[in-house]
């Protein structure tokens, strides 16, 4: 499963909203999961959203809805949505799927 994310580079005023989307080519019934990542540190687990949900039902520590929510205009596109950016929004994020296109038997 290949998934896509766009735009590659975003840049906005503070205080405003952004949106990043994800696409996820192929609708397996999974979640979707964000992380934020900021340079020489782990990535931080943002939000899990489903298509079928109105609102993300569980959010990383440190993000709440009152700025961070997702969306999905269709069961593949995916987008996080931030709203009254600050600074401390800079960072690289990663949207996250599962895979189940592999998989493996372990017998003793």
């Amino acid at each position: 499963k290949v998934v896509t994310q766009k735009p590659a580079i975003l840049t906005e005023q503070k205080g405003t909203s952004v949106t990043m989307d994800c696409n996820i080519e192929k609708d397996e019934n999974y979640y979707v999961y964000w992380y934020k990542q900021i340079p020489n540190a782990a990535p931080q687990y943002v939000l899990r959203y489903h298509h079928s949900l109105s609102s993300p039902d569980k959010y990383g520590d440190g993000f709440s809805s009152s700025r961070f929510t997702s969306k999905a205009p269709s069961n593949i596109d995916y987008q996080l949505i931030i709203s009254n950016v600050d600074v401390t929004d800079s960072a690289v994020y990663y949207c996250s799927t599962w895979d189940n296109s592999v998989s493996a038997e372990v017998s003793q």
